[in-house]
């Protein structure tokens, strides 16, 4: 009887295992399994799913939310009501219709954004997909301006005094006071 149940137990897991072989193997099919070559023919096919139906256009506020230069639609017709989106060199309106081969300048978050568009998408895409909708011809982000770190203490040292704070606030610099 326990032979009968390890030769059960043997040719269940044999099964299993060469039923997942099966399936979930490369080359099962025939094809190649995570080739570079198949991610971007689905990033391709996921733009193509989000570009419009032919003869209709994109309102600008949509596509900068589209393609990710602005994280909600809202903050798109914002920044577009408050003059800040620039299309061939014009405030447009939020409804303003994107064509392919429009500049696009956007202001957003102390930083010029300077982009031809490439592709019109209406739906939100990842990252490497709306990069491929878009020519980024923005100037580089300003650097990082080295601050020194200030009221750093050790460890056990306490509170501190009204002149360790007044000797931070003058290291911090004028303007930094909380």
């Amino acid at each position: 009887m326990a032979s009968g149940t390890q030769s059960g137990t043997g040719s269940g897991t044999r099964r299993n295992e060469a039923g997942r072989r099966g399936d979930a193997g490369p080359g099962a099919d025939g094809s190649a399994t995570g080739d570079a070559t198949d991610a971007v023919a689905d990033a391709v096919a996921v733009a193509k799913a989000a570009a419009p139906a032919s003869g209709e256009s994109v309102r600008v506020d949509s596509w900068i939310w589209s393609v990710r230069l602005v994280k909600t639609r809202s903050m798109g017709a914002t920044a577009c009501r408050g003059g800040h989106v620039r299309v061939n060199g014009e405030r447009v309106k939020p409804a303003y219709s994107v064509r392919v081969g429009d500049e696009v300048r956007l202001r957003h978050a102390d930083r010029e954004r300077i982009v031809i568009v490439k592709r019109v998408i209406r739906k939100r895409v990842g990252p490497p997909v709306a990069a491929e909708c878009y020519v980024d011809n923005s100037p580089p982000p300003p650097p990082r301006e080295a601050v020194a770190p200030a009221g750093v203490r050790d460890r056990g040292a306490g509170r501190p005094t009204k002149r360790d704070r007044r000797e931070m606030e003058r290291l911090r610099g004028p303007g930094s006071a909380e």
